[in-house]
């Protein structure tokens, strides 16, 4: 009897995943900075783009057997998820009495969380690429930003941190999302990313 294995291969989703990090953080930074307002026109954005997208990059990760990728989209992607459905509470979407008790202090625990979670994918990020690296650097100091925020300490200069910093990950995930596309698509080093630090992994 003879057994025949078959090889599935999936093709890498960090394109995706980033490309829809890229937007969404775009899209909110602009009513951070300043530059627009409101929130209702962001929440598509961070439920299509931020959450879905990057959950989608999940699962492919979790296939190819990438942990990190698989840990590090998907923590994000639900994220969005519960920072949309806070911002319809918020606004009242759900009703007034939801929307009288919210405590803006809440979201300053969830995201110190975040800030706890995004500290240690840092160190994994050193391991993978530069520009990685770079963006989980700049999603440190989104999350220190949102949280003294959250908290009124230094409410003014921390929301002006958050904001610069949510507008950097834009950037620097659009140039991740296309090196990812790019260089798979050339065969070569298109955008080149930076060599691992290889500190920790040898």
């Amino acid at each position: 009897m003879q057994t025949q294995q078959v090889k599935m291969t999936t093709a890498d989703p960090s394109g995706l995943g980033l490309f829809g990090l890229a937007m969404v953080t775009l899209v909110a930074s602009s009513q951070k900075l300043g530059w627009t307002d409101g929130l209702s026109l962001i929440i598509p954005w961070a439920i299509f783009l931020g959450a879905f997208a990057q959950l989608f990059a999940c699962i492919h990760d979790a296939k190819k057997n990438n942990t990190f990728g698989a840990t590090a989209f998907g923590g994000f992607a639900f994220f969005w998820f519960s920072v949309a459905l806070a911002w319809l509470f918020k606004m009242g979407a759900f009703g007034e009495i939801i929307a009288s008790q919210a405590d803006g202090k809440q979201l300053g625990f969830a995201f110190l969380g975040y800030l706890i979670f995004s500290l240690y994918m840092t160190i994994g990020a050193m391991e993978t690429h530069k520009v990685l690296f770079i963006i989980f650097v700049c999603i440190d100091f989104l999350f220190l930003g949102l949280t003294f925020d959250a908290f009124d300490i230094a409410a003014h200069v921390m929301h002006k941190v958050a904001a610069i910093a949510e507008f950097m990950i834009a950037i620097f995930s659009f140039y991740g999302s296309a090196a990812s596309v790019l260089n798979v698509h050339f065969g070569r080093t298109f955008l080149p990313v930076g060599k691992p630090f290889q500190i920790f992994k040898k």
